[in-house]
């Protein structure tokens, strides 16, 4: 697939890595997005300005006019930026160059409140030490190296663009160690699950912890691929809240580079979600997806005290909020809404066989017996960065075909995998395979089977696809972060015990602090 200028992604890709070569030396990896994003969606919005008024000048005579025209009426293109601001003026500026970016891309964010802490976001004079942490000599170069495309409407479409950034940020992620996971999730992983969503004209999709926005882009370029661009049909439109500043930008940025229509949100989502009804409860969407973090800490607080009625089948362990996210999508869910989010392994596994109760165990019998639960996929291990672990797909849907009523399906994909440097990765026959499973609801030998909600509650709620579906005669072995949050939730529930008892013998009068 290329251009109409010869820019296929693979061009792309190559000239992005030039560029953030040119900075490897000053700055660590995970920094690398800090400066060059900002700058590809700063020259991505100049070329796009200049092709709009190209245009206009074919209907109002000069361009002169219509700069003067844009100047005063900004609603006749999608973005204006003053002549200081674009990509020729900043190409030609040799000194001051930090400086004179970082004034820049503030003026555009001032004419243009939609970019207002998206663009502006990054200080390109900054300093630590007393040191300039990229110097002018270095801006220069980069900038040099960005000017060597042009990114205009014609130039490059917005979903091969946007497959270059994602690449940027792929290798961004594999320098960025434990914090990658915080904004990227595996393409194949993100293709997958907008393959198991499956999108319909005029759907509202919602992410509630978005990143850089990367699941919602994927559905996006599903809808694209399944209806192209006919006007008769409904758009898709989204929804995202990120609680990362940096991050929360580069969705925003992503999302105008996409040509999406997307709201996202900066804040907390489960402390203060950000999409509400006027009477203030949570807003309902048609499909939600998400990668939250995997086994979060949340006080318990944010569970008893919730004012949103999101956690109505338990309230999850402190140490690992995963059936938390799980409550906040489904209470996010219209009447007929199906959803999908990639967890931890032991969302699905952790509590069953134990005695007595345990709450992640409880909750999930819940959603098992209100016949929710339709598909659990296991992943391949070492797919995420910032994690070997594999991961699992959970899908929950509230209009289960009456064919999956009382039923679930559990496919075991732990093996379709290659191996990759520094990642292992799903090909793309294997997304294909894995979703043609899913779609048409099918065992497959040694890959996937069908239970009954029944043989799921015989087997403690315990819904790991290898209880189920064993490969290499391999066991359902609890991996050790899992026995260690049930650890900690036994301790947990010992002190309730141990306090509740303690009140009733002071009321006896045979106990005294």
């Amino acid at each position: 697939m290329t251009t109409q200028n010869g820019l296929d992604v693979k061009t792309l890709e190559n000239w992005l890595w030039e560029a953030a070569c040119k900075i490897r030396g000053p700055i660590d990896a995970p920094k690398y997005k800090d400066y060059i994003l900002p700058l590809i969606f700063l020259k991505r919005l100049s070329d796009v300005f200049e092709d709009e008024i190209n245009r206009l000048s074919q209907n109002y005579g000069s361009k002169e006019r219509v700069e003067q025209f844009s100047s005063d009426d900004h609603h006749l293109v999608r973005f204006y930026l003053p002549p200081e601001t674009r990509w020729e003026a900043i190409a030609k500026h040799t000194t001051g160059v930090g400086e004179y970016l970082t004034n820049a891309v503030r003026k555009i964010a001032k004419e243009n409140p939609k970019l207002q802490s998206v663009i502006d976001i990054v200080d390109f004079n900054a300093t630590a030490g007393g040191q300039r942490i990229i110097s002018d000599e270095v801006l220069k170069d980069l900038i040099n190296v960005l000017g060597k495309y042009r990114l205009g409407l014609n130039d490059v479409e917005p979903d091969i663009l946007g497959r270059a950034y994602e690449y940027l940020l792929r290798k961004f992620a594999e320098g960025s160690g434990q914090s990658a996971g915080e904004f990227y999730t595996p393409s194949e992983v993100a293709v997958l699950m907008s393959y198991i969503l499956d999108p319909k004209p005029g759907n509202e999709i919602y992410d509630p912890c978005c990143g850089s926005g990367g699941l919602l882009i994927k559905i996006f370029l599903r809808g694209k691929e399944k209806f192209g661009d006919n006007p008769s049909l409904e758009p898709l439109t989204f929804y995202g809240q990120e609680i990362l500043h940096a991050t929360y930008a580069m969705a925003k940025m992503n999302a105008f580079i996409h040509d999406m229509e997307a709201e996202i949100a900066l804040g907390d989502t489960m402390n203060r979600p950000a999409f509400l009804t006027p009477a203030g409860a949570l807003r309902k969407f048609d499909l939600v997806t998400a990668n939250p973090m995997w086994n979060q800490n949340f006080s318990q607080t944010v569970y008893e005290n919730d004012p949103y009625n999101r956690f109505t089948f338990g309230l999850p362990p402190s140490n690992s909020a995963d059936w938390g996210w799980i409550q906040h999508m489904y209470a996010s869910l219209n009447d007929v809404g199906k959803m999908a989010v990639v967890l931890d392994t032991g969302a699905v596994s952790r509590g069953s066989g134990n005695a007595g109760s345990n709450r992640e165990r409880d909750i999930r019998k819940e959603f098992v017996e209100n016949d929710l639960v339709e598909a659990v996929i296991l992943l391949p291990e070492n797919l995420f960065y910032n994690t070997t672990a594999p991961g699992i797909i959970l899908v929950i849907n509230k209009a289960k075909p009456a064919d999956r009523k009382e039923h679930l399906l559990l496919i075991n994909a732990s093996h379709l995998f290659e191996k990759g440097r520094p990642k292992n990765f799903l090909p793309d026959e294997n997304i294909n395979h894995i979703a043609d499973i899913y779609l048409k609801w099918k065992e497959e030998e040694g890959i996937s089977k069908i239970i009954s909600n029944e043989e799921a509650a015989r087997n403690d709620y315990n819904l790991s696809p290898s209880r189920y579906v064993a490969q290499n005669g391999e066991d359902d072995t609890l991996p050790l972060e899992d026995a260690v949050i049930q650890l900690r939730e036994a301790e947990e529930e010992r002190q309730k015990a141990d306090e509740k008892l303690q009140k009733i013998l002071e009321e006896l009068g045979v106990w005294k602090k």
